[in-house]
């Protein structure tokens, strides 16, 4: 149990930065579950959306995020909600 901790602050301070990259999620996911199956299926899942949409899940999220003119009042307001909540936990750029 203590290594499994261990190993998560270590990956989490390490990988920080690699956010990105195709093979963190994976890498987590069987570093947690021991699941090769799980592991497997998030980076094919990831390589999916890249491939079906030419961005990265990150950069999806990203742009369903930022408020557009043809929003509804209650997607603008949903959107305006998560923007704040991201900057009082410190999550924005």
């Amino acid at each position: 149990m203590i290594i499994k901790i261990i190993l998560g602050i270590v990956f989490t301070a390490f990988l920080s930065g690699c956010a990105q990259t195709a093979f963190l999620g994976p890498i987590y996911s069987f570093a947690s579950t021991g699941s090769v199956y799980h592991a497997g299926l998030s980076y094919g899942s990831d390589k999916a959306i890249t491939t079906l949409t030419g961005k990265s899940p990150g950069e999806n999220i990203k742009d369903l995020i930022v408020i557009k003119k043809e929003d509804s009042e209650f997607n603008k307001l949903v959107k305006r909600q998560i923007k704040k909540t991201r900057e009082q936990l410190n999550l924005t750029k």
